[in-house]
């Protein structure tokens, strides 16, 4: 099999230039696995303003949010004007905010102008090249949507298009394609060739911008090594050297534009003074808020810390830091003597998880990370398994028989003339009761078992023989994930019940369901997470190890696991393990996550009648047609690292991310380091996509839902075909064509600890302390050992203190609440 690299000097000089060039696109995850990221993570080692800039010059996207944003937030009282006029003066701008304001409208509409007119010539033989390897990438990266495949996939791409290259009519049948070499490098250097050296890895860089999309998700196929990859590889280099090729036959010019390298423009510097203001508004009330309740509940924090006794709480959960979390938490704890807390939604065990009957395994833990076991459904319950084999059975058959039927040529035609009139019905139902066939569909579901009602994970078996990953984890494994989740959230005691909360989406007809599933688990739902880690502190030969490392748990404490429907707040308790003794306290809880459930619907629904969130809810559950049936993380702006007193009494507008931990349990900083150079950064991330999507929905975002088209179960198109959208679909981000839902702010992080602290985990990771003073977040720090004051970060390692915000007597300036409509 040809392995599409070269072997000499010269071509390995290539290859690492054409992953230098690469780094400018972000990577893709297939859309079935959608994983939120920072589309312009290649320019993070650059300032903020620098990198929109060079990503517009290369990309063409917007940086910035538009002057009528600006307009509507300074109207709306979320941009405190006298920051405004200082971030103004900072950047030497004397003028008054509206004149800024129309000098950005202004500058917008002539980059407009700029923009319009028809492609000239060399355009167009880009956009046939487009075209053109845009239908071989979709057909060779299919991943099991199409009927026919795309010949000699297991070659590898370069060599499978070289066999079709001279079948497609589309290609003129002379210059490079019609002899191409058969080391991709060689095709690389003989398209080149009329070329100076010295400016190949800008034409490089060029042609991976072109169709960023596409790039992106061979980025990523490539890095991830998955089973696809295996059977199907492709290469940076093989892809490039294919669309060189095309170049050359269809003559375009493939000189990169000469430039001296984009500069900062003025209006550019005008809109990062309002975005800046407008996030320093943000940050100061919640600031505020953080540090009030910080000295308000210090005296009560601090005899805790040293021993006080407190009574133990109905039950604890454990939900995602993920913003969705922050509403179901606030009204679970109004519902009883209940703890919630805060982890990410992998529950620290990077696995690769497999369910019962499942055809492939999927990462369950964030991207920055890679798996490190592998964990298989384990069936304990013999009937239950029958029966999900049974149904389990006549579904795909029945499934593979109709799909047949439908895709067969010689039947097609006569299936739909016999089946037309059950589909309209069927439609129809979908269309105008979407509820009531939600609920059909779900007692359906209700009679096959889940997995989690007849297997358990296998989590004790511990196999590191052969290839791959090892299945199970050894003892000192499963010690060392569960005393790691207790120390990262500063835990001394435990009720009778703590309850690991994962959380999946539930929507009908929509390729983008697994962005609203769980980010921490690469898009996929955070249930077998859950389970995972409560079938590890279920272990007794784990609490006897938490006990040799000080964390006593009462043998009447039972963990167990949970899913929440972010899309419905639905929380489903996998209780099968629960012994008796717990039932009545088992039963309290059930209600009163019923009774959670039915105030927060009625919150994010908002103006509906009371008590009627919750079948609204379910309505955009099973509305096939429904464009938002939630609004996933949007609103998205601050991460607050502390304990849940800081902000249990506190409305936050499900903007902010909640991470549990308590630095008076952390002496060593260990955990602080572990939260920030881990969630922290997947937060910033999912804040960037969110940002970017919004302020240029075209260019960084996937366009509106309606005209979407999948193609290969990897991406969506905008049409039928071209580029694969990279970013969030308009509807998560937008309440109208021209009305921001996602309010674009840059991620305020505010961490509760002392501030030498914070220092010196930057110090020891640059990599964090570089997003930092480059501006791509902020930080600031509430120090509980400083009289609560809160301190800013300001870049290498330095420190402003902010005025006193810690008085409660203080009138304290509250962002805005972001309300659904």
């Amino acid at each position: 099999m040809t392995t599409e690299t070269g072997t000499d000097d010269d071509a390995d000089d290539i290859e690492a230039e054409i992953d230098a060039a690469a780094t400018a696109v972000g990577s893709v995850w297939p859309v079935h696995s959608f994983v939120t990221a920072n589309p312009l993570a290649g320019f993070e080692d650059l300032p903020f303003d620098e990198a929109v800039s060079q990503a517009a010059d290369l990309l063409g996207g917007r940086g910035y949010p538009r002057a009528e944003t600006f307009r509507a937030a300074l109207d709306e009282g979320r941009i405190d004007p006298e920051r405004l006029d200082a971030e103004l003066t900072d950047r030497g701008y004397e003028a008054d905010p509206e004149a800024m304001l129309e000098r950005l409208a202004a500058a917008e509409d002539a980059d407009g102008a700029s923009g319009a007119g028809e492609a000239d010539g060399s355009d167009a033989g880009a956009d046939r090249v487009d075209r053109v390897l845009t239908k071989w990438l979709s057909a060779f990266l299919d991943e099991g949507q199409a009927e026919w495949a795309m010949p000699n996939r297991e070659a590898g791409f370069y060599d499978a298009f070289r066999s079709v290259a001279r079948h497609d009519d589309e290609i003129p049948d002379d210059g490079l394609v019609a002899d191409l070499p058969a080391s991709p490098t060689e095709a690389i250097e003989a398209a080149l060739a009329p070329y100076p050296r010295e400016r190949w890895a800008a034409v490089f860089e060029a042609q991976f911008a072109a169709l960023p999309g596409w790039t992106g998700l061979l980025k990523r196929r490539a890095d991830d090594g998955g089973a696809w990859q295996s059977a199907y590889p492709i290469t940076l280099t093989g892809y490039l050297a294919a669309r060189l090729a095309l170049a050359d036959a269809l003559g375009v010019d493939l000189s990169p534009p000469e430039t001296d390298g984009p500069a900062v423009e003025p209006s550019d510097e005008i809109a990062d003074a309002f975005l800046s203001a407008w996030e320093a508004t943000y940050r100061d009330g919640l600031v505020e808020r953080v540090a009030a309740e910080s000295e308000a509940r210090g005296e009560e924090r601090g005899a805790r810390a040293d021993g006080g006794a407190s009574g133990r709480p109905d039950a604890q959960l454990v939900f995602c830091i993920d913003t969705r979390s922050e509403v179901i938490r606030r009204h679970v704890e109004a519902t009883g003597d209940y703890e919630t807390h805060g982890y990410a939604g992998f529950f620290g065990v990077p696995m690769e998880y497999s369910g019962y009957d499942a055809d492939v395994s999927v990462d369950a833990c964030p991207p920055i990370l890679d798996p490190q076991h592998r964990v298989e459904e384990v069936p304990t319950d013999g009937a239950a398994r029958r029966s999900r084999d049974r149904w389990g059975g006549l579904r795909e058959a029945a499934g593979e028989v109709i799909e047949t039927v439908r895709s067969n040529p010689a039947t097609a035609f006569s299936f739909v003339e016999g089946a037309g009139s059950g589909y309209g019905l069927a439609l129809a139902a979908r269309t105008l009761v979407p509820g009531r066939v939600r609920d059909l569909l779900g007692g359906a579901d209700d009679a096959v078992p889940g997995d989690h009602e007849f297997c358990e994970p296998g989590v004790h078996g511990h196999d590191d023989a052969g290839e791959g990953l090892p299945t199970g984890l050894s003892r000192d494994e499963r010690v060392e994930y569960a005393a790691t989740a207790f120390e990262l959230m500063g835990w001394e005691s435990f009720g009778r019940l703590v309850v690991f909360t994962g959380h999946a989406a539930e929507t009908a007809n929509n390729p983008y369901d697994s962005s609203l599933d769980c980010g921490a688990c690469a898009g996929n739902p955070g249930g077998p997470s859950a389970r995972v880690l409560a079938a590890i502190c279920n272990d007794p030969e784990v609490r006897d190890g938490l006990r040799e490392r000080g964390i006593d748990v009462p043998d009447d404490t039972v963990f167990l696991a949970a899913e929440h429907n972010t899309t419905t707040d639905e929380v489903t308790l996998y209780d099968r393990d629960v012994p008796d003794s717990h039932a009545d306290d088992l039963e309290r809880l059930r209600a009163d996550l019923d009774a959670a459930r039915e105030r927060a619907a009625d919150e994010r629904t908002g103006g509906a009648a009371e008590g009627t969130g919750v079948r609204e809810t379910e309505r955009r559950a099973g509305d096939w047609a429904e464009t938002r049936p939630e609004w996933g993380l949007a609103g998205n702006a601050g991460f607050v690292v502390g304990p849940r007193d800081l902000t249990d009494g506190l409305d936050l507008d499900g903007r902010a991310f909640l991470h549990s931990y308590d630095w008076a349990t952390d002496a060593d900083g260990d955990a602080l380091e572990a939260i920030l150079t881990g969630p922290m950064v997947v937060t910033q991330w999912i804040n960037a996509q969110y940002y970017f999507s919004t302020v240029d929905n075209a260019a960084y975002g996937s366009g509106s839902k309606v005209t979407h088209n999948p193609v290969g179960n990897v991406g969506v198109y905008q049409g039928n075909g071209g580029d694969l959208m990279t970013g969030l679909p308009l509807q998560s981000v937008m309440a109208a064509a021209d009305e921001p839902y996602h309010l674009p702010l840059r991620l305020s992080t505010v961490v509760h600890a002392p501030v030498d602290r914070v220092t010196e985990v930057l110090a020891d990771n640059e990599s964090v302390a570089g997003l930092l003073d480059n501006g791509w977040l902020s930080l600031t720090v509430v120090d509980p050992t400083r009289d609560h004051r809160a301190f800013h970060y300001d870049g290498g390692l330095e420190w402003t203190p902010t005025p006193e915000s810690a008085d409660p007597a203080r009138e304290r300036r509250a962002a805005p609440a972001v309300a659904d409509d």
